[in-house]
């Protein structure tokens, strides 16, 4: 999703006490996992070493919370940040144990408040100047973090924009950070079983229905220079999976800003369109793109807008992360209902 929300991180005040060593700062390398002993990760071309089992863990994003209470670690997490949906159902009773430090970016002088021992965040600009704070700012309080591998893997963020893909996205990548979290926390096997549940349900949503040929446009937020998916992110998952076609498959930003005009030429047969609870932009809510799009001179005569061929997905639904599933079974029955598969 567009991930970059201005937030003045204030100067942090002194962690009371030393944490873990961190050698470094990363994703996957297979290490023994024992209790009692210590991982390393490789995380987006660095390493991490956690020493020890998180105890006191902070999610940063949304989707890494999502991971955390999925396998069941609510006991362990001091806080979170950066939400733009309700919790995904089924782990409200969890979510409601856990702090929630900031609808948005916590201050970096916030999260220190928990005394966390580990943070985990879904995007790079998180753990930058301009989200709570740089990785280097919480090594030297001897915090481990870790960086979500679909925002990293095969992808350039070195613009001004949400980044670009060099290589898509699978779901590999998203059961990579599962598995990562599940050693790190030493919850392996919950981790295989979130992984083979989530992989059960995307053979079941491709079986049902036959939407190939399907030409979809997916708009995140934003009506005034409205954010659309490119072809390789989380929207490129569920384009693939389902062998729809992504009207602007043909650029690789993750995110890029498209005007009305283009969009209307390329006349998708649906519109995959963002249902967000947050207030940072124009048109956040499906409600709100709906009636955009049906008072719009330029857009109101659009097939899609026309046959009100609408799939409403929520922000998590279109991010790399383990609601990427939801998003693909929500958007294989609605083309399934229209009656467009071939």
């Amino acid at each position: 999703m567009p991930a970059r929300f201005t937030r003045h991180v204030r100067r942090a005040a002194p962690l009371l006490a030393a944490a873990l060593l961190l050698t470094g700062c990363g994703g996957s390398t297979g290490t023994d996992a024992k209790p009692g002993r210590g991982v390393t990760v490789d995380n987006c071309g660095t390493k991490v070493r956690v020493d020890h089992a998180p105890k006191r863990a902070v999610a940063l994003d949304q989707g890494s919370a999502e991971i955390m209470l999925s396998l069941g670690l609510a006991d362990r997490m001091v806080g979170t940040g950066t939400w733009t949906d309700p919790v995904l159902k089924g782990l409200e009773k969890a979510n409601a144990k856990v702090p929630r430090l900031a609808d948005r970016y916590p201050s970096f002088e916030k999260v220190l408040s928990t005394e966390p021992d580990f943070a985990a965040a879904s995007f790079t600009y998180t753990l930058s100047k301009g989200g709570v704070a740089s990785r280097e700012k919480f090594a030297e309080l001897g915090v481990p973090t870790y960086l979500s591998p679909g925002d990293c893997a095969g992808k350039d963020n070195s613009g001004d924009g949400d980044g670009a893909r060099t290589k898509a996205l699978t779901l590999d990548t998203v059961y990579g950070e599962i598995r990562d979290l599940a050693r790190i926390f030493h919850v392996e096997k919950r981790g295989e079983k979130l992984i083979d549940t989530l992989t059960a349900r995307v053979e079941k949503a491709t079986s049902a229905a036959d939407t190939s040929g399907v030409s979809v446009l997916y708009w995140f937020a934003n009506s005034d220079s409205p954010y659309m998916a490119g072809c390789c992110g989380a929207p490129g998952v569920i384009t693939k999976e389902l062998k729809l076609r992504n009207v602007f498959d043909d650029t690789h930003d993750e995110w890029p800003q498209i005007g009305w005009e283009t969009v209307a030429d390329r006349d998708p047969d649906v519109l995959v369109i963002g249902d967000l609870t947050r207030r940072s932009q124009s048109a956040e809510s499906a409600a709100q793109k709906i009636r955009f799009l049906e008072s719009d001179p330029v857009t109101k005569n659009m097939t899609a807008v026309r046959e009100k061929r609408y799939v409403r997905l929520s922000g998590q639904d279109m991010n790399p992360t383990i609601r990427t599933v939801d998003g693909l079974e929500k958007v294989a029955a609605a083309v399934g209902a229209f009656g467009l598969g071939r």
